[in-house]
C-alpha cells in the first residue's frame, strides 16, 4: 500500500495511505434526498459548494448519496499527491484519481486536484536525488499529471503550503526538496509550467494558518501577499487563493484581520476559495450537544464574516461526514480505544445533519454581495 500524508500533515507532516474502492452506485437514498441541500443553497449564494473526495464514497454507497446530495464540487483528498501516486520510484498509480473523476462526471460535479507540488509530501526516494535530478523530477511530475488530466478539472492546487515560519527560511518559505533544489522560484515554475501544460484549467496556490491572528498567521499572511504580488507583477498565470479554514478555536483568531485580509486579495482581483473547513472540536466540552453547538456557532461566525466578499466563490469541507474526518483518523493514531471522538464536520458518523449543518444553511441564505 502507498505511504502517503494525511491531513495531520497540516500541523505535523505524518501520515498514512489509503488504496482506491470499489466503482460508485447512482442512485440516491430517501434519507438523503429529503435533506436541504448544501449545494443548492450555496448557489443562490454565488457559492460552489463541496468537500474532498477518496475512496469512501465507493466504499460506502450512502456517503456517496450524501455527496450526490450535497456537494457540487470535490476535492481530491490524496488520490492525486504526490506520494500517493508515486511511492515507489519509477511507479505511477492513477487508478483512485480515475476513479474519482469518473464519479464526478457520473454526477454532474467538478474536480478539483489537490495537489500538484508540496514540499511535505515527499516520499524517500525523491529526497535521495541531488538537486539537479529534483528538478528534472519536479519537471516531469507536472507534465505527466497535469497533462494526463488537462481539460478535464475545475482547477489545480497548484501549490500547497509554501509557507511555515517555522523552518526559518527568508519570508517564511517552507523547506523541502522543492524549495532546497530550486529556492522560492519552485513557486513560480510550478505555475509558469502548469499553465503551459493546461491552459484552461483554474490555477490555484493554496495555503494553511491564515485564519489565525498569532504570529504563524500573521507572518504568513504576510509572506503569501508578498508573493502574490510577486506572481501578479510577472504576469504569471493565478486564478484563485485557496485558503483552508481548518479553524483551531484554541489559537488566537480575528475574523474580521482575517476577512480584511480577503479584502485586499479582492482587490488584486483573485477569487478565493475556502478549501478545506472543518473546525478542531477537541478544546470543547466533552458533551456532544454541547460541543456541536459551539462548533455551529463557530461555524456561523466565520462564514457570515467571510461571505461578505464577493471574491469568496467556494465553500469546501474536509470530507462531509465525521466519520471520515482526518481529525478522527489523528485522535485513533493517538489512542485506538479513545471514546472522545471529534465531530468537525456538518454531518455525523451516521451521515445525520447536526447544528453545523444547520449553521453552514443560515450563513448562505445571509449572504448579500
Amino acid at each position: 500500500m502507498p505511504q502517503t500524508l494525511t491531513r495531520r500533515s497540516l500541523l505535523t507532516g505524518i501520515g498514512a495511505g489509503v488504496a482506491a474502492g470499489l466503482c460508485p452506485r447512482v442512485s440516491i437514498s430517501p434519507a438523503a434526498a429529503r435533506m436541504k441541500s448544501l449545494a443548492s443553497v450555496a448557489e443562490k449564494a454565488g457559492i460552489l459548494f463541496g468537500a474532498s473526495v477518496s475512496k469512501e464514497v465507493f466504499e460506502n454507497p450512502l456517503y456517496g448519496d450524501l455527496y450526490r446530495s450535497h456537494a457540487k464540487i470535490l476535492t481530491t483528498d490524496v488520490a492525486l499527491k504526490f506520494d500517493y501516486i508515486r511511492w515507489k520510484e519509477g511507479e505511477w498509480d492513477f487508478s483512485e484519481a480515475d476513479k474519482l473523476l469518473d464519479f464526478a462526471r457520473q454526477n454532474s460535479q467538478q474536480l478539483r486536484g489537490h495537489t500538484l507540488v508540496w514540499n511535505e509530501n515527499a516520499p524517500q526516494w525523491l529526497k535521495r536525488r541531488p538537486s539537479r535530478e529534483i528538478t528534472l523530477i519536479f519537471e516531469e511530475h507536472i507534465d505527466k499529471v497535469a497533462g494526463r488530466y488537462a481539460g478535464k478539472l475545475h482547477s489545480w492546487d497548484v501549490v500547497n503550503e509554501p509557507f511555515w515560519p517555522g523552518h526559518g527560511k527568508k519570508h517564511g518559505y517552507r523547506t523541502g526538496p522543492w524549495f532546497e533544489a530550486m529556492g522560492p522560484s519552485y513557486v513560480k515554475q510550478a505555475f509558469i509550467r502548469t499553465s503551459q501544460v493546461d491552459p484552461d484549467t483554474r490555477l490555484v496556490l493554496n495555503e494553511a494558518h491564515c485564519e489565525r491572528n498569532d504570529r504563524v498567521g500573521k507572518n504568513i499572511r504576510k509572506g503569501l501577499l508578498r508573493l502574490v504580488d510577486e506572481l501578479l507583477d510577472a504576469g504569471i498565470a493565478l486564478d484563485a487563493i485557496g485558503l483552508q479554514g481548518h479553524l483551531q478555536p484554541t489559537k488566537a483568531y480575528s475574523d474580521k484581520v482575517f476577512t480584511d485580509f480577503l479584502w485586499k486579495l479582492h482587490e488584486r482581483g483573485l477569487n478565493i476559495y475556502i478549501s478545506e473547513f472543518d473546525i478542531d472540536d477537541s478544546s470543547y466540552p466533552k458533551s456532544l450537544r454541547s460541543r456541536d453547538q459551539l462548533v455551529a456557532k463557530r461555524t456561523h461566525q466565520f462564514l457570515s464574516s467571510v461571505l461578505k466578499v464577493p471574491s469568496v466563490k467556494a465553500l469546501i469541507c474536509w470530507q462531509l461526514s465525521d466519520r471520515y474526518s482526518w481529525y478522527r483518523q489523528m485522535a485513533l493514531e493517538d489512542n485506538p480505544h479513545t471514546k472522545r471522538l471529534p465531530r468537525p464536520l456538518p454531518f455525523d458518523d451516521k451521515l445525520r445533519p447536526k447544528p453545523a449543518y444547520t449553521a453552514m444553511i443560515r450563513a448562505l441564505k445571509e449572504r448579500r454581495v
